[in-house]
């Protein structure tokens, strides 16, 4: 017997935008939530906007104004990516829409939040990481911030955090029977990442100096190297059991895990472990280090990934028919769209909200 995915039941509108947003709400829907996008008419389907019912909207039409506040009295959840104001001036601000629903959460997704000096300015996800800190932390000892991609702002610390909010504010609504207006800035949700880079530095453990720490490349023991194929291995052996055997693997003597927590011994101690890396390829680093707790493993591309068996195991790369893969939520992943017009008749309908809130 199928059971209904977690979020089944929930209704969710979404008027489309880049980014954190799109993900969020492909999150929600692949939970198993209804979500009915809504796009500029004539525009382009950006990336992540999969797994749920889009629909050309004029937001100039006064019949089509009508249509959305009559969605609106049947939704769950509203998210819109828009910057600040630009809501209430088409008239679907969450003041003018909780005359029509008061149960709904309205989820206010942008970059720098709802208020401060630079809310209505522009901005991408390496920005937001910048000021955050974050983008700091990821620099290796006199090299130059890396930022990756746009994973930790827009996703991480916007989406994530979306999904977090929105489902908090459900919850909140259980008990209340009252909707909630959400402000989810990816600055917000970025700097909460660093929690305990913070609590780290405040007790003497984190350094301003980037690169110079345990978990920003400073320690040779959670660092990348360079295989004899020009690939890569990652190595994450923190924990003296680990190290011990990681030494095993790579061939080095067992004393050199003496003193190794002591910045001091780190430059030795790294180019004893790139010399041995660099004898053997990346793969062949991969069945030495196997299933061992050496904490070693292969830098994969994209294309990569689903070979591994760990993913394949999983199941949670998907064959998108197109020669590529598609990540899967393994707690939910509905792939079945319904139409639009479905999604408008059955929103019309007189709902129970008790069962489904």
């Amino acid at each position: 017997m199928k059971h209904p995915a977690p979020l089944d039941g929930l209704r969710i509108i979404e008027f489309l935008g880049l980014g954190p947003a799109p993900f969020g709400c492909m999150l929600l829907a692949d939970l198993g939530a209804e979500v009915l996008t809504l796009r500029r008419p004539g525009s382009e389907l950006p990336a992540l906007v999969r797994n749920r019912s889009t629909l050309e909207v004029d937001l100039k039409d006064p019949e089509t104004f009508r249509l959305i506040r009559d969605m609106v009295a049947a939704a769950d959840v509203l998210v819109e990516g828009f910057r600040p104001g630009v809501m209430e001036r088409l008239g679907l601000g969450p003041e003018e829409l909780s005359s029509v629903n008061e149960q709904l959460v309205y989820a206010r997704m942008t970059g720098w939040g709802q208020t401060g000096p630079l809310a209505s300015t522009a901005g991408h996800d390496i920005n937001y990481i910048a000021l955050s800190g974050a983008l700091h932390s990821a620099t290796r000892h006199g090299g130059v911030p890396m930022p990756p991609a746009n994973l930790l702002g827009d996703f991480g610390g916007g989406g994530i955090y979306l999904v977090t909010a929105v489902l908090a504010a459900l919850y909140e609504r259980d008990r209340t029977g009252r909707g909630a207006v959400l402000d989810i800035g990816i600055l917000d949700g970025t700097t909460y990442l660093t929690s305990m880079l913070h609590e780290y530095r405040s007790s003497g453990r984190w350094s301003d100096t980037p690169g110079t720490n345990r978990l920003d490349t400073g320690a040779p023991y959670y660092d990348v190297y360079p295989c004899a194929d020009g690939k890569f291995v990652a190595i994450g052996a923190l924990e003296d059991p680990f190290f011990a055997v990681l030494l095993d693997v790579l061939g080095l003597e067992p004393e050199l895990a003496v003193g190794r927590h002591d910045p001091a011994s780190w430059p030795a101690l790294r180019e004893r472990i790139r010399v041995a890396v660099a004898t053997r390829t990346r793969d062949e680093w991969a069945e030495l280090a196997g299933a061992t707790d050496a904490c070693l493993t292969p830098v994969l591309g994209l294309a990569e990934a689903s070979a591994h068996p760990q993913v394949r195991d999983r199941a949670i790369l998907a064959d998108d028919g197109q020669g590529g893969w598609t990540p899967r939520l393994p707690i939910g992943f509905r792939d079945e769209v319904t139409s639009a017009q479905d999604v408008l008749r059955s929103w019309a309908a007189p709902r129970d909200r008790s069962v489904t809130s």
